[in-house]
């Protein structure tokens, strides 16, 4: 052997880099802290691997195939040991674990690495470049990278660096992974599931200096997890070891270096629905402080975590002015009590709890001048949350684990004038009729609704794996139970008062406008919330079997089970574990036998249980309104809002108005469907990976994804043999064979909802719903230079197609994001058709990269760019049916492909011989492609010793404020035209810049 190749080992054996990121990861305990080593050694030989801050260690015997492997252990760095007989063979490794992965380590005789081409030379860490224990796609980022590059201070802004996450363009916002809406994605801390119960979308989460790790999962999870069919984010938090540490953080973000936002207007120069932007500023200050180290010596390790956050944001519009105050503050800790070599007990506690308070102003624009004060807006959000795991090695081959935990979330708006204020609102023919407000009408600052909504998940999962040969088993269980308990209600007397231009004589509420009667007042009440709960369990077995050395099979199956139920214990909707069968089969072929090349691929069927909104939607709502004559206004006086006007209720005109009220089912047996089945979605991928060298790699891969079910809503106003059925909205899989209750004949009725359901209204056309198609189809080519302490590159590109009749549980579009119920099938038109959907992005090219120019500079950016979405318009009728498809407003839900073009010789009010023409979907064109550039530079005091820092970031440095979704709505009624189609709804956000200084001692 060369004198080169004996010093390139000598280099290696004390000096190996960490990979930043990875094509793919190991599918280790996917939910939990961990990662592992494994590799191939002589036969009898120990490995030894040694945690360098905690001192913990684990020894592992390799077996007679020559293979060995060290499981479940904490993210971090080791200092991995070859023995032999008990004396030491060869010279230490430094040792990288990565979360949620397998570092391959192959020992030569001597102790020395053998697979050199699969690893990089960097710093004093050995991190394989390609994971063949893996058959998932999957990108992992440590906060050290993190540390070069410009991204934003949130789990979203990491995410976003994973090619195809998306950030949705929906008014509503989110992320969108692989062609899936933001409602199937799901987040975890440290193993707990911190995703919102309530809705799917969102999460908690904890400042950034906490996360030591991010991992971002794109696809083919394997078989622990599930209740996801988008992508998950899994994260890991710092944790302390052996020696005292402490540090603090300060964040600078002043409104200054922000850009303006564009005010937004229409093309006929109206302003944009959102009103005025260009005064908005929303400025971040925020300092955090920290400290580790140990409690008891080798034992007994704490870190801990104090962020105050400032973000006194001012949002400007042409009347009114919102001034926010948020001062809060988050602490959060870890725990780690190595009880011995093999027993390890965490203990993480973090607080997200948050206030904000916002003074309300009478406000002119012309003269840029705050007016009277109405009042205040208060919004709770976040919640306490903790978990503790207990993770236990029993010999070489068992492996248990086990974590309890709680994650709390609230969701509240109210004011302090609420027991004080109704709310008082005007229509337009009000203002048409009597011209605008002079004197302030009601005294409420808001004129909105109280909310309330808190969200309670306490999850308990076991976790098994069991090295048998060449077999590696895991099996485990998990259990979560979710809570929500929301409320909604009116202000002051619980009943909202609007004035209306009215004629006397005219029709309303049964009767008749009284004589003389120029204006009338409508007062609504509605109250709609109860408490609901989620009880959702999930067992799985999943064999890893190394058919030979170089061959690994995935064998797995996951089954699920859920109950959706109220506070009183009724069942709402519940499917057994015979219901949610999920296989998972995957397989990665290590090609040259040295971890330098894989080969791999999996396929795989991933289920999407019921959010808590849906059973809380159907508990009830009390929508009554009552009419009365206006007699005139009442001038009254408030403490805070001032001098105010009360409408005067003269003459009631009929009586209660309560055909809005949707009383609880007291049979829910006719609101979902007997044989309801749950959203399941099955995935192909295809891959390869190689490392040239051991800092370049590249791959490639292809995924498929198919969903053919959807649980909505749907109107059912024609049962075969069930007359009752006349204008309901059970829950049911539309376009499959539905099971109801029909109380008409005291019995189940079967139909198929693909034939009927739906009676049109004149013709009395019988038919029924499409059955709902979601697919995405993807290519994706990477090429990554490791970081080498100089420099490092990362650059993606993905060629997508999105397509089908239904976005997800939720509708973009239109704007919608109650999940569950967006209208897709109020009306059989809304998804007749198919074609590509909202988040069909066909292009998407992602770069990022950091610079080291010496020991005092280092330069890092990035850069996302993405083809625009789609152009879908969106009418309100149909062929052959008088009945609206959709409503009249922008963002109002349902829709026709069909389209009616007013003509001399085309009535488009007379449905029976009106002449529709059908537009498909993506028919007008697509938005403009969305570019963000990110630039960031780094100082370091070159001081030996002193660890300061100030990185200085610009975010969307071009300033680029494209837009990102428009108007879908083309009709308002039959043939008239609403005069914004096509035109902007949402913008990317303008450039700003903020100042990181971050000092550890």
């Amino acid at each position: 052997m060369s004198s080169t190749r004996n010093l390139r080992k000598s280099v290696l054996s004390i000096a190996m880099g960490m990979c930043l990121t990875s094509l793919a990861a190991s599918p280790v305990f996917a939910q939990s802290a961990t990662g592992a080593v494994a590799g191939r050694a002589s036969a009898g030989d120990q490995v030894v691997l040694v945690n360098n801050a905690t001192g913990a260690s684990r020894t592992v015997t390799v077996g007679g195939d020559g293979s060995y492997r060290v499981s479940q252990l904490p993210v971090g760095d080791y200092s991995l040991r070859l023995k032999r007989a008990g004396e030491d063979v060869g010279q230490a490794l430094a040792v990288n674990v990565s979360l949620g992965g397998t570092t391959t380590v192959n020992l030569g005789n001597e102790g020395n690495l053998t697979n050199l081409d699969a690893v990089q030379v960097v710093g004093s860490r050995v991190v394989n470049r390609v994971d063949v224990y893996s058959t998932e796609t999957s990108t992992n980022i440590s906060r050290e990278e993190l540390a070069r590059m410009p991204v934003d201070q949130s789990i979203g802004a990491v995410a976003l660096l994973a090619p195809g996450v998306v950030a949705s363009g929906a008014t509503f916002g989110g992320l969108t992974f692989g062609g899936s809406s933001v409602a199937e994605n799901a987040a975890y801390i440290n193993g707990l599931n911190v995703t919102d119960p309530y809705r799917r979308q969102g999460f908690s989460s904890v400042p950034f200096a906490f996360y030591k790790e991010f991992q971002v999962k794109t696809g083919g999870y394997s078989a622990e997890f599930g209740r996801s069919t988008g992508g998950v984010i899994s994260a890991v938090t710092r944790s302390g070891g052996n020696e005292f540490k402490a540090g603090m953080e300060v964040t600078l973000e002043p409104a200054d270096w922000a850009s303006e936002r564009k005010d937004h207007f229409h093309t006929d120069g109206t302003l944009d629905e959102r009103n005025r932007t260009s005064r908005d500023t929303s400025p971040l200050f925020k300092t955090n402080v920290w400290a580790s180290g140990p409690i008891v010596q080798d034992k007994l390790f704490f870190f801990a975590m104090y962020e105050k956050r400032d973000n006194n944001s001012k949002d400007y519009d042409a009347a009114a002015a919102w001034l926010t105050r948020r001062d809060n503050g988050f602490w959060g800790g870890k725990l780690d009590w190595h009880i011995n070599d093999d027993h390890l007990l965490e203990l993480l506690a973090f607080s997200d709890k948050a206030e904000s308070t916002t003074d309300v102003y009478r406000y002119t624009w012309a003269a840029d001048t705050l007016d009277s004060l109405k009042g205040d807006s208060i919004a709770d959000s976040g919640g306490k949350n903790w978990s503790l795991t207990y993770t236990g090695h029993f010999g070489d081959n068992f492996t248990a684990k086990a974590m309890y935990g709680v994650n709390k979330r609230s969701a509240a708006n109210s004011s302090t004038q609420d027991a004080d204020c109704s709310i008082v609102t005007r229509s337009s023919t009000y203002t048409k009729k009597f011209g605008d407000e002079t004197t302030p009408e009601g005294c409420h600052p808001t004129e909105s609704s109280v909310g309330t909504r808190f969200d309670k998940r306490e999850a308990a999962r076991l976790d098994f794996e069991w090295a048998l040969g060449d077999h590696l088993l895991r099996f485990g269980v998990d259990r979560e139970v979710m809570d929500s308990a929301s409320s909604v209600r009116y202000p002051g007397d619980g009943r909202s008062y609007q004035v209306q231009g009215a004629t006397a004589g005219s029709a309303l509420n049964g009767t008749v406008i009284p004589a003389g009667a120029t204006a009338i007042v409508d007062a609504r009440r509605y109250l709609t919330g109860t408490p609901v709960t989620t009880e959702a369990e999930a067992l799985y077995l999943e064999d890893n079997w190394n058919v030979t050395p170089n061959l690994l099979l995935s064998l797995g199956l996951r089954a699920d089970k859920f109950h959706n139920k109220y506070a009183s214990g009724v069942t709402f909707a519940k499917a057994d574990f015979s219901d949610m069968l999920s296989p998972r089969l995957g397989f990665s072929w290590d090609v040259m036998g040295d971890g330098s090349t894989k080969v791999f691929g999996n396929a795989g069927r991933y289920y999407l249980p019921l959010t808590n909104k849906l059973p809380d939607y159907f508990a009830g709502t009390t929508d009554e309104h009552t009419y009365y004559v206006l007699e005139g206004w009442q001038q009254m006086q408030h403490p805070v809002a001032g001098t105010y006007l009360l409408p005067i209720l003269g003459a009631q005109i009929g009586g209660i108005n309560t055909s809005g009220n949707v009383p609880a089912p007291q049979d829910f047996r006719t609101a979902v469907a007997r044989d309801l089945k749950m959203v399941f979605q099955d995935e192909f991928i295809l891959g390869f990976q190689r490392a040239i060298n051991p800092a370049w790699s590249y791959g490639v891969n292809a995924t498929y994804r198919r969903m053919t079910r959807s649980v909505e809503d749907v109107r059912i106003n024609h049962v075969e043999g069930c007359p009752w059925y006349s204008g309901d909205w059970p829950i049911i899989n539309p376009g499959e064979t539905t099971t109801l209750w029909c109380p008409t004949t005291n019995d189940w009725v079967t139909f198929d909802s693909s034939k009927d359901g739906y009676k049109a209204l004149g013709s009395g056309a019988i038919m029924g719903y499409k059955k709902p198609k979601r697919t995405y189809k993807a290519v994706e080519f990477q090429l990554d230079r490791a970081w080498d302490d100089k420099w490092a590159f990362n650059a993606s590109y993905l060629w997508s197609r999105s397509e089908g009749n239904i976005e997800g549980p939720v509708n973009s579009d239109t704007g919608y994001a109650d999940t569950n119920l967006v209208q897709y099938y109020d009306h059989p038109a809304v998804n007749e058709r198919h074609g590509v959907l909202f988040n069909d992005f066909r292009h998407q090219i992602k770069l990022r990269g950091s610079f080291k120019l010496n020991d005092m500079w280092s330069f890092g950016a990035t850069l996302a760019a993405r083809s625009g979405g789609p152009i879908t318009a969106f009418g309100v009728v149909w062929p052959n049916d008088n009945r609206a498809a959709g409503g009249s407003g922008e963002f109002s839900g349902g829709g026709s492909g069909w389209l009616c073009e007013q003509s001399a010789s085309n009535d488009c009010s007379k449905w029976a011989t009106r002449q529709l023409t059908y537009s498909e979907r993506g028919a007008f064109g697509r938005m403009p492609w969305v570019t963000d550039l990110n630039a960031n530079v780094t100082w370091t005091l070159p001081v030996e010793g002193v660890d300061l820092k100030a990185r200085f970031s610009v975010y969307n440095l071009l300033n680029n404020q494209t837009a990102v979704n428009v108007h879908s709505r083309h009709e308002s009624t039959p043939g008239v035209v609403m005069p914004y189609f096509g035109q902007a709804t949402v913008w990317q956000s303008p450039r700003y810049m903020n100042l990181v200084v971050t000092y550890n001692f």
